[in-house]
């Protein structure tokens, strides 16, 4: 058995739910699946007000079994979810703001870095870790090339972390790790059917544990 640590990790994005109970529920069930990283909570077409509630009701149970809760929205409901970090997918002037908040009192980290122009800009801010592609972005089996690719450039000479999205095959895990990003974001892959949602967790994670490069110390 490895140390997950030394190992692209999983990270799991919250599915668009309006019902709170049922989602909790999901996030709760794939949690028990195997190691996770972190979870993150988007607000989707929630307003504030409602996203407040998800986030109290989730954010618990993502800290419960060992993961950290990072929440993609209004950092106000961060901080009232007691959530540890804040996803930031907004522009520089918005992450800028959020690394000089909220840093280190909170994980910040995200962005919508496209380029490799865009990705450095955010570097320069130190943040807690970089994300490329969107948090809805699987669209397809695999990662997005382009991602995997940003991801494979940045991991080979940047300290700071990077979460690369995955896509809706759990298999896409592999890709990714295989890139040298040391986490890898996965939704549709893990939570298309709620009943195996931990079974492919445990599934990514055996993938995971006997195929994917082990980092340097």
């Amino acid at each position: 058995m490895t140390v997950p640590e030394d190992r692209c990790r999983l990270v799991l994005i919250v599915p668009d739910i309006a019902d709170m109970d049922e989602q909790a529920k999901m996030v709760a069930d794939a949690l028990r699946g195997g190691d996770v990283a972190s979870v993150i909570i988007p607000q989707y077409g929630l307003d504030d007000g409602t996203f407040q509630k998800h986030a109290e009701k989730l954010v618990p149970v993502v800290q419960a079994a060992g993961a950290a809760a990072l929440i993609a929205g209004d950092s106000r409901v961060a901080g009232r979810a007691k959530a540890d970090g804040l996803h930031i997918t907004g522009n520089l002037a918005e992450f800028t703001e959020a690394v000089e908040k909220f840093v280190p009192k909170l994980i910040v980290g995200g962005g919508s870095a496209t380029d490799r122009h865009n990705a450095l800009e955010i570097g320069e801010l130190r943040p807690d870790y970089i994300f490329f592609g969107k948090l809805d972005g699987d669209i397809k089996p695999e990662a997005h090339p382009k991602n995997v690719a940003l991801g494979e450039w940045w991991a080979s000479m940047i300290e700071i972390p990077c979460i690369v999205m995955g896509g809706t095959d759990p298999k896409s895990a592999l890709e990714v790790a295989l890139s040298g990003a040391e986490f890898v974001a996965l939704r549709t892959a893990v939570f298309a059917d709620p009943a195996t949602a931990p079974s492919i967790v445990a599934e990514v994670n055996a993938l995971l544990d006997e195929k994917a490069p082990r980092f340097e110390d």
